[in-house]
């Protein structure tokens, strides 16, 4: 019998190789997800894609993008994190939005870095929401389960810095409050779309939290990250004359402030991204967003074109309607109270026609304040002290304000307004101080240490119409009071010839079992029941 011997690299080659093959498709099979999807993937194999050419589902191509900005964004009702948000420019500079959900956001924030450039392969084309868009692209990159995102080092690529979108001022009104129809034809299909866009701001800045510009304010930076808020009066050459009312809340508010107080000078140019517009009372407001960013005179190349333009037309940058810059929302007081019950209610000044019904009686209608600061003051051993804790003195001179309590009425709702300091004086046409004094000089000092009863002069108002400038607090909000705050008293509109007031007076009632009140000067507030509301003294009905 003959027997054959194999040379040893044959039988390793016979013994090793089917192995082989059986590892790779092992290795294979072990790199796929369900349905066929494979984590694994090779640049060379990826299709490089532009945005303008995305569509809609699954996409295992290859995007090339900047990274121009990402935040969380917030469901404002339940306090849940919807995901990150993220807006991205391609080479051709197309802007599209991005979205990572909340369980995959940790996986790739440590790389993510505002200004990059990265290539992402493997994602998901959804639909672009409705409401609150920051880019016009109908479809978002959403990061799915095989998404892998890398950073592109040294790209020789040309890629934008970044991308605005500026609108005139009948855009923005045209925005305002509306969803604008959009129509978009998907496999032959059409489909009607309402699309809220987001819209870019520039321009030179008029008032900031109600300081003039040229007075070179200075913002504190704790005081406006408890307000969550600035209130900044912006006025664009595009639209020379109406002055639009910009608001910052949260994270805008703070990067503003900080901006704005770096500066050596006063900045003049802001330019904010992705603002909301809106309408209270008629007027034309803008709100910052959670994806608002802000940028200052040299900052951005837009900022830094217009700061040339202002600077070559210093008598536009003059020019302001002041009734534009100083007018405030008019609402009802039901309005009002429909406002302060929204979730996303903040501080805010409103302007309120109402009519005066009675002077609220059964606590004092003024109190005594430091002559320096106006906070209230106390009695200590030997002196007055005030209760600032700015102020401090401890010899403070007292000086009588108002803190008066009226019931009012409109249309449609009643309230208890409060009148502080010179809204008092406006109302009454005297100082709180010269009507205690008359009293106590009229009553030959007798009982100097008791309190001055509600004056003639305040007693006289009852029946008398009004345009109230009032602020609503956290007070408001937490439902501790209904009671709104007067800061000013306006001079009414005219009324039209055709139409006579006289003889519609309608006395007001009171239909609620209870009222809030201010307590005290410095702030506090205590319920009030019905009784004192009874207390109130009632005009009298006459023909």
């Amino acid at each position: 019998m003959v027997s054959f011997h194999l040379p040893p690299f044959l039988l390793l080659y016979i013994l090793f190789f089917p192995r082989l093959e059986i590892k790779t498709l092992e290795t294979r099979s072990m790199a796929m997800k369900p349905h066929g999807k494979s984590i694994m993937s090779s640049d060379s194999d990826k299709k490089i894609v532009f945005f303008k050419d995305l569509s809609l589902g699954p996409n295992e191509a290859q995007l090339r993008f900047r990274l121009i900005h990402f935040w969380e964004a917030w469901n404002p009702l339940k306090k849940t994190l919807i995901g990150m948000e993220m807006l991205l420019i391609d080479e051709q500079g197309t802007v599209i939005q991005g979205f990572i959900s909340p369980g995959r956001i940790q996986k790739y924030l440590p790389d993510m870095k505002r200004g990059s450039v990265y290539k992402l392969n493997n994602f998901y084309g959804s639909r672009n929401k409705s409401v609150f868009r920051v880019a016009d692209h109908t479809v978002t990159v959403s990061f799915s389960w095989n998404s892998e995102l890398t950073v592109l080092l040294n790209c020789p690529t040309h890629f934008d810095a970044d991308s605005f979108r500026f609108h005139s001022y009948e855009e923005f009104q045209a925005n305002c409050d509306l969803k604008g129809d959009l129509y978009e034809k998907v496999d032959n299909i059409q489909f009607f779309l309402t699309v809220k866009i987001c819209l870019d701001v520039v321009g030179h800045m008029k008032l900031v939290n109600g300081q003039s510009i040229v007075e070179a304010p200075v913002l504190d930076e704790v005081e406006i990250a408890k307000a969550r808020r600035v209130l900044i009066h912006v006025q664009s050459h595009e639209y020379v004359g109406p002055v639009m009312k910009l608001y910052l809340w949260d994270q805008a508010a703070r990067d503003f402030c900080k901006k704005f107080n770096s500066y050596e000078g006063t900045p003049t140019v802001l330019l904010v991204t992705t603002v909301n517009t809106k309408t209270l009372g008629g007027t034309l407001a803008l709100t910052s967003m959670s994806s608002s960013r802000v940028f200052m005179d040299y900052d951005v190349q837009p900022t830094i074109d217009y700061f040339s333009w202002l600077g070559s037309n210093p008598a536009i940058a003059e020019q302001v309607n002041a009734e534009v810059v100083t007018k405030r929302e008019t609402m009802t007081i039901g309005e009002i109270f429909s406002y302060i019950e929204q979730e996303s209610a903040k501080d805010a000044f409103f302007e309120c026609t109402a009519t005066i019904d009675d002077v609220v009686h059964g606590s004092s209608w003024y109190y005594i304040s430091c002559s320096g600061c106006h906070s209230k003051v106390i009695k200590g051993p030997t002196s007055l002290i005030c209760t600032s804790k700015k102020c401090g003195k401890v010899n403070a001179s007292g000086v009588p304000q108002y803190l008066s309590k009226i019931s009012v009425y409109d249309n449609c709702e009643q309230d208890v307004f409060v009148l502080l300091g010179d809204a008092g004086r406006e109302l009454t046409g005297k100082p709180a101080s010269e009507l205690v004094r008359s009293y106590f000089e009229a009553n030959g000092n007798e009982g100097v240490n008791l309190e001055a009863p509600v004056p003639e002069a305040l007693i006289s108002t009852i029946g008398q119409k009004h345009k109230f400038c009032v602020k609503v607090t956290e007070h408001n909000f937490s439902g501790k009071t209904r009671s709104l705050t007067v800061t000013k008293i306006l001079p009414l509109d005219p009324e039209p010839t055709t139409v006579s007031s006289e003889d519609n007076h309608t006395t007001a009632t009171s239909g609620e079992t209870s009222e809030n009140c201010v307590d005290s000067a410095d702030g506090s507030k205590k319920t009030c029941d019905s009784s004192e509301l009874e207390r109130v003294k009632r005009p009298k009905c006459g023909n």
